[in-house]
């Protein structure tokens, strides 16, 4: 379900980003205003975002070879960590050099596009139709998200969800939105005002607001990309299910690793009774793991270990 609502929500974030995109290129060649041209390339950088998700999807599906005998899960994390770079370089930095530019053309007295334009409503309607239709991309990230965020909050979603591509759609789709609000703001100061530098200013905050958003999208992904652990309720279905049978004294040790968002590696070692036979043995570690696949499906690849309890006892 996380896969198919991340695809779902990556194409509706591409649609609305490549139409979002040719509109404010328009409104910027009418209007000059920086703003709108800082915005234009945040929604190209987002649409580019949004194909490589898809085509880290789709290499995720291919089968295990002996070279990667765990498969191509990651795929997605490497993709996914690949758009916090182009959020940060394209969207991000190429925002605050705009600005910066435009601040040294309006301080050294250059004419002002925007101002002068009989153009200049275009930035105000232009960026009015992007929040609705962005608010209509948010909208359907949130929904496919509220179907596997269970009772976390959107921070902790954000934080362990171990599908990259709906945390990445929401931030890129919140930091659209709040983007668009920031250019609104500079152009609607810039013209009641008649100074420029709103303009400038509203260009600055979307460049350090896309900085932001990819630096955290960047963490995210490389904890995701280093290797992350089941939750700790999960853990505990783990634990439950291994010792739910009369021929499992304890879990001695376990470990787990995502192996991609859906795959998760389990290794344990399991204490077995001293007169069990290695018939009784091997047994008891077949229940075991089949225990544990029907507690959490996404455990594909299990690996137990029996051995003798040596704690001391109490």
């Amino acid at each position: 379900m996380a896969t198919e609502g991340g695809t779902k929500a990556v194409v509706a974030a591409l649609l609305a980003n490549t139409g979002i995109a040719i509109t404010k290129f328009i409104a910027f060649a009418l209007t000059g205003a920086s703003s709108m041209l800082a915005e234009a390339v945040h929604s190209v950088a987002d649409a580019g975002n949004q194909v490589l998700l898809l085509v880290g999807g789709r290499r995720a599906r291919r089968k295990a070879t002996p070279e990667h005998p765990f498969g191509y899960g990651r795929v997605r994390y490497v993709f996914a960590f690949i758009v916090s770079i182009v959020l940060f370089s394209i969207g991000g930095l190429f925002a605050l050099y705009e600005a910066y530019h435009k601040y040294e053309e309006v301080h050294a007295g250059h004419p002002n596009e925007l101002l002068e334009s009989d153009w200049w409503w275009v930035p105000i309607a232009v960026l009015v139709a992007a929040i609705i239709m962005e608010s209509f991309s948010l909208r359907t990230a949130v929904i496919e998200s509220n179907h596997v965020r269970g009772g976390r909050s959107w921070v902790q979603f954000v934080r362990r969800a171990k599908s990259p591509e709906l945390p990445v759609i929401l931030l890129e789709d919140i930091g659209a939105l709040l983007g668009l609000v920031f250019a609104l703001i500079g152009v609607g100061l810039a013209l009641l005002t008649d100074n420029a530098y709103w303009d400038v200013a509203g260009t600055a905050a979307i460049g350090v607001l896309l900085v932001v958003i990819a630096v955290v999208l960047a963490i995210e992904m490389s904890s995701l990309l280093i290797g992350e652990g089941a939750a700790e309720e999960n853990v505990q279905k783990i634990l439950a299910a291994a010792t739910a049978g009369d021929d499992i004294g304890r879990v001695i040790h376990l470990r787990t690793l995502y192996t991609g968002p859906e795959e998760l590696l389990v290794a344990a070692k399991l204490a077995v009774r001293t007169d069990q036979t290695g018939e009784q043995i091997a047994a008891a570690i077949n229940g075991a793991e089949e225990r544990i696949r029907a507690a959490l499906p996404e455990a594909r690849h299990i690996f137990l270990e029996p051995d003798i309890d040596r704690t001391p006892a109490s």
